[in-house]
């Protein structure tokens, strides 16, 4: 039995929690072109390791024929950062981690106001 390419990168992405909109940003087509893809027998490599790479997944996995492991593993090798600085592979998790990263911002910017009132409380006008 032959692999059909767009559903087996189609299952993946869902699996993983991806929406077609999101997968559609991160590799920088519009979402007909991603349910183009899904319909596709056999898609070009360049194709599969551009999705691969927007999902950090290793489709070497399910690909052996077209990838070897360290094509991806640039790609999705895990960089030093603290686990919480990190954000989760669902569009939730991504969202959660911009809005705590964003509160934090703000946060920061609260305390140099208040230090900086307190510096020179002429300059508070």
């Amino acid at each position: 039995m032959e692999k059909h390419y767009g559903h087996i990168i189609e299952r993946i992405i869902r699996r993983n929690g991806y929406s077609i909109s999101e997968l559609a940003r991160l590799t920088n087509v519009n979402r007909r072109s991603i349910y183009n893809w899904f319909n596709q027998k056999s898609l070009k490599p360049e194709i599969i390791f551009r999705i691969g790479c927007a999902l950090k997944h290793d489709f070497s996995e399910e690909f052996p024929e077209l990838f070897t492991e360290d094509e991806f593993q640039k790609v999705i090798a895990p960089e030093k950062t603290t686990p919480d600085e990190t954000p989760a592979a669902t569009s939730e998790g991504t969202s959660n981690y911009w809005k705590d990263k964003y509160i934090k911002i703000l946060e920061e910017y609260n305390r140099l106001l208040v230090n900086q009132v307190k510096k020179d409380p002429k300059s508070n006008k």
